[in-house]
């Protein structure tokens, strides 16, 4: 059998060839993919499983191609939101995106911050290791701990979580890692130290899995989907093995969830792993952390509240009996429910005002004269008593005043846990019925019933956070609640 043998020159020739196609950018989606294959030895997945979902392949795509560069008006942004499963891959690929920056777009600055020192540095040994596996000719100087310069002028640099290191900065690319995990003082900071140049787009990326319903991620991706910024969002499914004919899906544990989805998977995570950490979670935390389903309700205070039974397009109905709910504020916002009760006893929020920095007689001239609404028919207008505290200041007291604007105020004194069983008791009953219902309208109401929550080191009697976003809301309709099912007549005082 003749063999062929490659002579010297033969040899030189092909790895000169190697190292000019190491240093040719690639020019489409399918180069990229080659490329990472043939000189990283990565195959990122990008296969679409879930009909909502993008793959990882997309995010580094939109990374890639600089997509703020030929838009125009407010579309000229890089800036991404990912929100992927736990081992799904974000960090790798975040760690190729940086290296695929630093090595064809000249003078790129990119920094790493992450929600932990430990984070930040993984994703940055991903980088030194794919730097010391034949990159290292794209260096100006041999790499530091927390710093690599290249040849191009480009630089990349892990940031600690401190004001000082992430004041200091002003760079093209930030990379925020495990940003659930972020001091939110140091993640404001964070928003404005990127800055574009005539080639390159400047870009904050926020990389997560999404823990809890009240927390950075939470609000980032309600943000985002605000502005229009992209969210690549992936699961388990999208970065899975293959899953090979031999295996059962009637015995296999993730068939309920899976239905064959991992039968057209080409991703990376073990099949077997998968099922482990099924079975050692919750079913909350598997829905959150792998199936990135909703965060985790695990400590929400109304888990019960469910979107497709609890919010509904219930409007003003003048054959029933109308109500109002108040919580008072004026930094934090004053908040004002309009509610009804049909026959069947089912409480119906119908409208919702939330406004702060503003007095208390621009208030009252709001709700008398919310449309459709005639302040004849309220029959009453329930508030937190200590608004019936006097001011030292103005020397009245924010009851006093909406009554000498003609509303009918009333309220019972009770304790936060009595208003919050009494929801909770209409949100779901004993015998699984709901008697509660939110119009789609009353956004910032539905938003705190998913989101109020208790404290991460709670004291003793479990009081909810008040942390003045979530709970004004639901002291509202809390006030609601207290008086309307109230055994005894709720005060009513002339001062």
């Amino acid at each position: 059998m003749n063999t062929a043998i490659l002579s010297p020159e033969s040899i030189v020739q092909a790895a000169g060839f190697y190292e000019k196609l190491k240093n040719t950018m690639p020019k489409n989606r399918t180069d990229l993919k080659n490329y990472l294959k043939v000189f990283l030895n990565l195959n990122i997945s990008d296969t679409k499983i879930c009909p909502e979902h993008n793959t990882p392949m997309d995010y580094l795509w939109h990374c890639y191609t600089e997509p703020g560069a030929k838009a125009t008006g407010e579309n000229k942004t890089g800036d991404c939101i990912v929100w992927a499963n736990r081992g799904g891959g974000k960090t790798l690929i975040a760690a190729v995106a940086t290296l695929l920056d630093c090595i064809f777009k000249p003078g790129c600055k990119v920094r790493i911050l992450a929600g932990s020192e430990l984070q930040a540095q993984r994703m940055y040994d991903y980088l030194l290791g794919f730097l010391r596996n034949g990159f290292e000719g794209f260096l100006a100087e041999p790499v530091r701990k927390n710093k690599c310069t290249f040849s191009n002028g480009s630089d990349v640099e892990v940031l600690t979580q401190s004001h000082s290191s992430v004041r200091g900065s002003h760079i093209n690319k930030l990379r925020c890692d495990e940003v659930e995990l972020f001091d939110p003082q140091i993640l404001e900071a964070a928003k404005f130290v990127t800055k574009s140049t005539d080639k390159i787009t400047g870009a904050m990326e926020s990389l997560s899995t999404m823990h809890q319903p009240f927390g950075i991620m939470h609000d980032l991706v309600a943000k985002a989907q605000s502005a229009g910024t992209p969210i690549f969002k992936w699961c388990v499914w999208e970065v899975i093995e293959n899953c090979p004919p031999e295996r059962s899906c009637s015995r296999c544990p993730l068939n309920n969830d899976c239905q064959g989805k991992a039968r057209k998977a080409q991703g990376y995570l073990k099949i077997d792993d998968c099922i482990a950490q099924m079975r050692r979670s919750s079913r909350s935390a598997f829905e959150s952390e792998m199936l990135c389903i909703r965060p985790s309700l695990e400590n929400v205070v109304f888990a019960e509240f469910d979107p497709d039974i609890h919010i509904a397009p219930v409007n003003y109905d003048s054959n029933l009996p109308l109500y109002r709910a108040i919580d008072f504020g004026f930094v934090n916002p004053f908040v004002c429910l309009w509610l009804q009760v049909d026959p069947n006893g089912t409480v119906r929020v119908i409208d919702e005002y939330v406004k702060s920095r503003q007095t208390i007689d621009v208030h009252a001239e709001e709700i008398k004269n919310r449309p459709p609404f005639n302040e004849d028919s309220v029959i009453a207008t329930f508030c937190d008593p200590a608004g019936a505290g006097v001011n030292d200041v103005t020397g009245t007291s924010p009851v006093f005043q909406l009554r000498q604007a003609g509303i009918k105020i009333r309220y019972k004194r009770s304790s936060i846990l009595q208003g919050i069983e009494l929801i909770r008791r209409a949100l779901c009953t004993g015998d699984g019925k709901s008697n509660l219902v939110i119009n789609p309208r009353c956004g910032r109401l539905i938003e705190a019933m998913q989101c109020y929550h208790y404290p991460a080191a709670g004291p003793a009697d479990e009081l909810p956070l008040k942390d003045g976003i979530y709970d004004h809301p639901i002291d509202a309709l809390r006030y609601f609640f207290v008086n309307y099912n109230s055994s005894s007549a709720a005060k009513n005082r002339k001062y």
